[in-house]
């Protein structure tokens, strides 16, 4: 049977190497969900690949039975880059926690972004480093004591969402580790969107963060404390009772009470995923306000990085005969250096 026919199951996807996290772990929510995506997009184990750094959640590659590449700190979009320049037909997937991607590596995931790679992002934050027991990331929030901040972080929390917007990032979204409908679905329209996606993952760290994200996990807290964003519906939560619209001053959004004549009379904004500045907004978001879930972003390239440059080349070719690139990139005048 064609691969492309066949009917995958998420236990298609499960390597044969034992999984080693810390019972009660969030990667293992975010696992199950990627092996989901994976089925339903009936991804060819063969053309799929896993790039990681360094992290709890940089072995993820040794859990999938595709192909995988466990890199160093901070490098995996470097190194995705580069697997999905030498084999454009390959699915390629980078998956990293908070200081990995947002720390040593920002640097790489930005530009990772403004190209327009055509990589899937994921990005595992726990608002803390796991693997070397605690200490606090870019993204700990303010005023945490951990064993590199014992007095409490005094510098602002980094956004992943907001980062990936203004480095010109095509696709963001976010969800919590036990969204087990939601994230799925994002990943796999993460997949499915032409150039670089990220989608930020909030995941419970049981050990040096725990409860991290249980304000918008908890169901009896979450209708106040989250919302979540679809292309074209009102801004809507607290089970409809309250929405989200644009402040007096035109500056941000504020909350407004919902009545009986509904979320147009109330001013409430309709979620519309080729804003930019409506994203960037609700990226933005944090307690006492609605924290956003879904996709904040979406606007298809028309040709991704690695297309462009296979389009360039060919068209180089075309201009050059048979030439092959070595030629073409040696056609200038070179010197030799003496010893």
């Amino acid at each position: 049977m064609n691969d492309s026919a066949r009917m995958f199951e998420p236990a298609d996807y499960r390597s044969d190497q034992e999984v080693r996290w810390c019972p009660g772990c969030g990667d293992y929510a975010v696992l199950r969900a990627v092996e989901k995506a994976l089925a339903e997009l009936r991804a060819d184990p063969d053309r799929t690949v896993f790039v990681s750094g360094i992290g709890c959640a940089a072995r993820f590659p040794h859990y999938l039975a595709t192909y995988g590449f466990h890199g160093i700190h901070g490098r995996a979009p470097a190194i995705a880059t580069g697997i999905k320049l030498a084999k454009p037909e390959l699915d390629v997937w980078v998956v990293g926690g908070d200081g990995d991607m947002l720390a040593i590596g920002t640097n790489h995931l930005i530009h990772a972004l403004r190209r327009d790679v055509d990589l899937v992002i994921m990005i595992l934050n726990n608002e803390v480093y796991g693997l070397t027991k605690g200490q606090a990331s870019p993204t700990t929030p303010l005023g945490t004591r951990t064993p590199s901040t014992p007095l409490g972080v005094v510098e602002r929390p980094l956004s992943a969402c907001a980062l990936a917007l203004a480095a010109g990032a095509r696709f963001v979204a976010r969800a919590l580790d036990v969204q087990q409908k939601l994230l799925p679905e994002l990943l796999v329209r993460a997949r499915n969107h032409r150039g670089a996606a990220l989608v930020e993952i909030l995941q419970n760290c049981v050990i040096y963060a725990d409860g991290a994200w249980s304000h918008l996990s908890d169901k009896t807290r979450a209708p106040e404390t989250r919302i979540v964003v679809r292309h074209g519906e009102p801004l809507l939560f607290a089970n409809g009772r309250k929405g989200l619209a644009l402040a007096r001053d035109r500056a941000g959004l504020a909350i407004v009470e919902v009545g009986p004549e509904g979320p147009d009379a109330a001013g409430v904004l309709r979620h519309d995923e080729r804003d930019r500045t409506l994203a960037a907004l609700l990226a933005d978001l944090a307690p006492p306000m609605p924290v956003a879930l879904g996709v904040l972003y979406a606007d298809p390239a028309p040709q991704s990085f690695e297309r462009a440059l296979r389009a360039q080349e060919e068209q180089a070719r075309a201009r050059e005969g048979a030439r092959d690139l070595d030629a073409l990139v040696r056609r200038a005048p070179t010197w030799e250096v003496a010893a």
